[in-house]
């Protein structure tokens, strides 16, 4: 049963089977006319079902629905095709548009891995079992780009739009000054820290979730309502955790760098510490050492465009070292 947080403004949980996510918080605003969904979940039936059925619990038609989408995950965009009618606006953010309109697969992104230490034939097999190679969506509907500070209006609430880039390059946050809350995507979420990935030379996504942060940090928020796990209040408090937990990451790469023995970003994330379930690295299952390999490069690329560390691309993988032992 979709749970009411404010008058005409609801929560559907849409499962996320296999997922350690477990659900995607599903926001629904009812209004006379159109009504907004505010992310969706992954393509595949148990998602569609609980969203079908949760907006038929509110009182509404899909066919007067439009959608907003926080990011490009497929675990908040992929049910999207499904879902859409005709009559369906769906807004969403540039930097994410782009990279779904120049798509070319995973394997830009398994060569970049293996670029940077990560064995690539064991990351084709794992990435065949990933949610967004298994239940992205099936066609690429229109899409209503929305610009940061832009704001849209459904029932009797004004949303503003704040691009947030970090979890991805155009995540987009949505506010509300009267009620004081803030869709949080996967911004900010409260049980989990966010995963910030790197797989480009082109960006440097951990400088920009750190900006973010600061960026929403002064907001009169009273209540997150973000894309997982539960709603919460502590908002300036989580988000000056988010920034210590990055700080220490980055201390924490450095230190293992600190011999001076040259690593690449696989070498590097074997060594950090995780909130992983497993007694060695050798045991994290592939899915879990691509997201860790992924994280590490971010924070290496900070460490780099800081000045801090030094990259040596001549051969086959990249590696890091101290600045002065290269």
């Amino acid at each position: 049963m979709p749970e009411e947080l404010y008058p005409g403004l609801y929560c559907i949980k849409i499962p996320l089977p296999g997922s350690p996510l477990k659900n995607l918080n599903s926001y629904v605003i009812k209004g006379v006319g159109k009504s907004l969904v505010i992310d969706t979940g992954l393509n595949r039936d148990e998602c569609k079902d609980a969203m079908l059925k949760g907006l038929s619990e509110i009182g509404i038609a899909m066919d007067l629905v439009d959608i907003f989408i926080t990011h490009l995950h497929a675990d908040h965009f992929g049910l999207v095709s499904t879902i859409a009618t005709n009559e369906t606006e769906i807004y969403f953010n540039r930097p994410d548009g782009e990279i779904i309109e120049n798509w070319q697969g995973f394997e830009p992104m398994v060569k970049y891995a293996g670029k940077h230490g990560f064995p690539e034939n064991a990351l084709r097999q794992a990435l065949e079992q990933h949610p967004g190679y298994r239940h992205g969506t099936d066609w690429m509907p229109a899409l209503r780009m929305i610009d940061d500070a832009e704001v849209l209006v459904y029932g009797d609430y004004e949303l503003t739009c704040i691009q947030t880039p970090g979890h991805t390059p155009g995540h987009t946050c949505l506010y509300n000054e009267k009620h004081r809350f803030l869709i949080a995507g996967d911004h900010i979420l409260e049980d989990i820290t966010p995963n910030i990935q790197c797989w480009s030379d082109d960006h440097d996504p951990l400088k920009s979730y750190m900006e973010s942060l600061d960026k929403v940090r002064d907001l009169p928020v009273e209540r997150v309502l973000p894309g997982h796990r539960r709603i919460f209040t502590n908002y300036r408090q989580r988000i000056d955790t988010l920034r210590n937990h990055h700080i220490k990451r980055l201390e924490e790469v450095e230190a293992i760098l600190g011999n001076g023995t040259p690593m690449s970003a696989y070498e590097v994330a074997s060594r950090m510490n995780w909130d992983i379930k497993a007694e060695n690295w050798e045991a994290f299952p592939i899915a879990q050492k691509w997201f860790a390999t992924g994280e590490a490069i971010s924070h290496l690329r900070l460490l780099e465009n800081a000045g801090r560390i030094t990259p040596n691309n001549n051969g086959p993988v990249v590696t890091y070292a101290p600045n002065g032992t290269i």
